[in-house]
C-alpha cells in the first residue's frame, strides 16, 4: 500500500525543497600555489580567516596564498607537538595523587587475587 503513494518519485533524485528566500553569503576566491607550481582556487566567506596554506588538489603538497599573483610571507607559526597521554595526565593530576591513585589500585587487585577472583 505504501509503495502506491511513492509512485513517480525518484528518491534521491530531487529535492523537495525550493531555493526561495534563501540569501547567499559574500564569497571570495583566493589561489593558492604548491612548490611544483599547481595552482589550486578556493572559495570562502567574505568574511572568514582565510588560512595561509591549502593541501594542493594535484599533488599533496601544501600550496601558499597568492596575493595579488605574488605568494604571502608565511607567519612564523610553532607547530604543536603531540601532546602524550602522561604528559595530559600531569596537567589534571599531581605526582602524589597519582602514586596514591597507583597504591590503592595496586591494593583492590592484590585483594581480589587473594580471593581467587579474577582480574577484570
Amino acid at each position: 500500500m505504501a509503495q502506491s503513494t511513492m509512485r513517480g518519485m525518484r528518491l534521491g533524485g530531487q529535492s523537495l525543497e525550493s531555493e526561495r528566500g534563501v540569501s547567499y553569503s559574500e564569497r571570495a576566491t583566493h589561489i593558492y600555489r604548491c612548490a611544483n607550481g599547481h595552482d589550486s582556487s578556493m572559495v570562502f566567506a567574505a568574511e572568514a580567516e582565510i588560512p595561509q596554506t591549502w593541501q594542493c588538489k594535484s599533488c599533496a603538497n601544501d600550496g601558499i596564498l597568492l596575493a595579488d599573483g605574488k605568494e604571502v610571507v608565511l607567519e612564523n607559526v610553532e607547530d604543536k607537538t603531540p601532546r602524550s597521554h602522561w604528559e595530559m595526565l600531569l596537567e589534571r593530576r599531581s605526582r602524589d595523587e597519582l602514586e596514591e591513585i597507583l597504591q590503592e589500585r595496586l591494593e583492590y587487585i592484590r585483594a581480589r587475587r587473594k580471593a581467587g577472583e579474577a582480574d577484570n
